[in-house]
């Protein structure tokens, strides 16, 4: 699943530390979500949405197969 974490964070002015801390997860999560490798749960998907105060929708891209 793509994801605009990375296009969003950058938006906002914030480092992947910031944005893990904020999220109560490891910078290393940040930057497996940001390139893809990870799809993360919905409560964290929840969570990344309303950091950039967006819909779940706005921030991960859904692509049928």
């Amino acid at each position: 699943m793509k994801n605009r974490i990375a296009d969003l964070r950058r938006e906002n002015k914030m480092t992947q530390q910031a944005l893990a801390e904020r999220l109560g997860v490891t910078r290393q999560t940040i930057i497996s979500l940001e390139n893809g490798r990870y799809n993360p749960s919905i409560m964290l998907a929840h969570n990344i949405a309303q950091a950039f105060g967006l819909r779940i929708e706005d921030v991960f891209i859904f692509e049928e197969e």
